[in-house]
């Protein structure tokens, strides 16, 4: 492998994706490279920052080069993580012309996409960096691109939340409304053995009755910061907390300030812009 792979990121899921958006991108083939360049012709290229940004999925990147062609070598000059200015250089790349043309989209797509998660999340965790509260990301992500989307959260500073609806149990209002209450739906939960229960709480009431029906986590949704400080009061530590809804950039602080343990934001899977990457071939031989 041309670099290092990073902890954390399944090599067969992020394989499987590479070939999809191949399948997506190149069909048949590259009609344009392959008529008006010569097979034999090399490039030498640069791939480089033309926004300031968060690195992630760097390491993706050059997994896309190296899965089109074996003779294309990619060499890192950041890390995923690494908050870069414009103008940074990311990678040089050199290899066959066609070759390196044909894969170049899919690396960019996925490198930029990528890089505007973290870079996005590296903004929200810096709003909070001094605060105790930890920043979770949540399963608002684009079809089939979750497991990438929630590696770049983890670059900008997040912690991720559940992965999959098998990864943890998460107590809804719908679920509540289905099973008849609160204390009802947790009941059942306890009874299927279910681990580390959260609960969805809209008022006061209902994390009082979360909180009596054994809940192991309590999640405020869309409360006020006002309306949170009596929440948390309430639940008195004896349990984590998460705020989520209606939570940006202006109002993440004074709902962290609330003592809420958790805070997750949908924007930063959902919302995030991509970042702006080129490639600049720097030589050309044949």
């Amino acid at each position: 492998m041309s670099s290092e792979w990073p902890e954390g990121l399944n090599l067969d899921i992020v394989d499987s994706i590479i070939d999809a958006a191949f399948a997506e991108d190149i069909g048949k083939g590259d009609l344009t490279s392959e008529a008006v360049i010569p097979a034999e012709t090399r490039f030498t290229g640069v791939m480089s920052a033309r926004d300031e940004m968060v690195c992630a999925g760097l390491p993706v990147a050059g997994r896309v080069f190296e899965r089109y062609s074996k003779d294309i070598v990619w060499t890192p000059r950041a890390q995923d993580g690494d908050k870069v200015t414009a103008g940074t250089t990311l990678a040089d790349l050199e290899g066959p012309a066609i070759d390196l043309l044909t894969a170049e989209r899919t690396a960019i797509n996925i490198l930029q996409h990528l890089s505007g998660i973290a870079t996005l999340t590296r903004q929200y965790a810096d709003v909070i960096a001094d605060l105790d509260t930890i920043l979770l990301d949540t399963r608002k992500t684009i079809p089939v691109y979750r497991h990438l989307a929630k590696y770049a959260t983890r670059m900008g500073g997040a912690t991720n939340h559940r992965m999959a609806l098998d990864d943890g149990v998460l107590i809804k209002d719908n679920h509540v409304a289905v099973s008849g209450g609160i204390s009802e739906a947790i009941k059942r939960a306890q009874a299927a053995k279910l681990p580390n229960i959260e609960v969805e709480c809209d008022t006061l009431d209902q994390v009082k009755e979360a909180i009596e029906a054994g809940a192991d986590m309590i999640l405020f949704d869309n409360m006020s910061s006002e309306t949170m400080v009596e929440a948390v009061a309430i639940v008195a530590g004896q349990v984590p907390t998460e705020a989520s809804g209606d939570v940006n950039l202006e109002t993440i602080r004074a709902k962290a300030e609330t003592g809420v343990t958790h805070i997750s934001v949908g924007r930063l899977t959902h919302s995030a812009p991509a970042v702006n990457i080129g490639l600049d071939w720097s030589a050309q031989t044949s």
